[in-house]
């Protein structure tokens, strides 16, 4: 990846829109029933739930990791996060939606405050991440963005996909 060199601004804006998800979320499920939580979308996608707790495990397990080890190692290698092995050993359509909801919230509160309190030194911290190459500090709420919007897309496919 090459490095983002976003200005103030930008990266306010990119925060704004990782605070946003667990809004997105709730909108995007609302009033479903426990059983339609855990129903599949097409090609055998991720359930409602699945969604919930791979976004909080990858906030928690992934992405925490991430920036904890970029401020405090020098050039560490980040190790790639395993997320369908995690989903199923995981058991995700076993587990409670509120607690779900409530970790991503809790882990991606976290991690935006982490985020916040960067000077401009730590937020150029580099590493490399596996399959991804070299990674910067001001990189990670870059990733984090675009796997929001690969889920925002898949949640709205799963939506559309119901509804038909």
């Amino acid at each position: 990846m090459e490095y983002t060199h976003q200005d103030q601004l930008q990266q306010r804006d990119v925060l704004a829109e990782l605070e946003a998800m667990v809004d997105f979320l709730e909108t995007a499920f609302a009033g479903l029933t426990p059983a339609q939580r855990l129903e599949g979308g097409a090609s055998d996608s991720f359930s409602p739930i699945e969604h919930v707790w791979h976004l909080a495990d990858l906030e928690q397990l992934g992405f925490a990791e991430r920036i904890r080890r970029l401020q405090l190692e020098e050039f560490p290698h980040l190790a790639d996060f395993e997320g369908a092995r995690i989903a199923r050993e995981g058991r995700y359509r076993e587990r409670s939606w509120s607690e779900g909801i409530e970790a991503f919230r809790s882990a991606r509160a976290g991690n935006l405050a982490k985020f916040r309190a960067l000077d401009a030194e730590q937020w150029q911290r580099r590493g490399t991440q596996q399959g991804v190459g070299p990674v910067a500090m001001s990189d990670i709420p870059a990733l984090m963005a675009a796997h929001d919007a690969a889920h925002r897309e898949e949640i709205t496919a799963w939506i559309q996909w119901h509804k038909s």
